[in-house]
């Protein structure tokens, strides 16, 4: 009973969050659309925040489904990266016109909606595996200095293209899609460069630039 009332009141709020925007939705609105009373939407949720929290859950839980659906075992890193970036693109479409408010609530370090927060562990671990299983089927060999942080640097790197796409005033986000088409191509070349020996002190700059502490503080 209580997992039902919570998952409709997350339902509704990314109703209302997709169709009137964050700021037109209040947590009185998001209890009418759930059929339930104020106190007992505050009971589950101490406010918006919470919910927007919740969104990024559902948009990483439902990006991980798409993808993994469409990766093919034995193509090369770029067209699987290819699938993993454009299906993250394809899932968050629908709230392109509350994109720049979620960038503005998750950006504080205290807010649970952040990709770093503890609260966002789950999320981010899920978006992190989908990465490696991107990499695990695909055909590229990559260093093995390298091939246990690539996960998390792709997992980086989808994040800056969010960034781009939140700011993307192009029908459809056309510009941010034409990025990823010439992202991921780069990022194939460079694993493929990774493997030469000239590139060794590269590559171990590169892994230590990101650890596992710093990804989560």
């Amino acid at each position: 009973m209580a997992k039902d009332t919570r998952e409709r009141l997350v339902a509704a709020a990314l109703r209302l969050f997709r169709t009137d925007g964050y700021h037109a939705t209040t947590m009185r609105r998001i209890a009418d659309e759930a059929g339930l009373s104020l106190g007992n939407a505050y009971y589950y949720f101490a406010g918006k925040d919470e919910l927007v929290h919740e969104l990024y859950v559902s948009v990483q839980r439902d990006h991980r489904d798409r993808a993994l659906a469409d990766l093919i075992d034995g193509a090369p890193l770029v067209d699987n990266l290819r699938v993993v970036l454009h299906t993250g693109l394809d899932v968050m479409a629908p709230y392109h016109g509350f994109g720049t408010t979620f960038v503005q609530q998750a950006l504080p370090g205290s807010s649970s909606a952040s990709p770093f927060s503890a609260e966002s562990t789950d999320a981010r671990a899920m978006a992190i595996a989908l990465m490696d299983h991107a990499v695990a089927t695909s055909k590229t060999r990559v260093p093995s200095a390298l091939r246990d942080r690539l996960p998390t640097l792709l997992w980086l790197l989808y994040l800056g293209v969010t960034l781009h796409w939140v700011v993307d005033p192009t029908p459809a986000q056309e510009r941010t899609r034409t990025l990823v088409d010439r992202l991921a191509p780069v990022v194939g070349r460079a694993v493929a460069l990774s493997r030469l020996p000239v590139a060794r002190g590269l590559v171990d700059d590169v892994v230590d630039l990101v650890s596992p502490a710093e990804v989560q503080r």
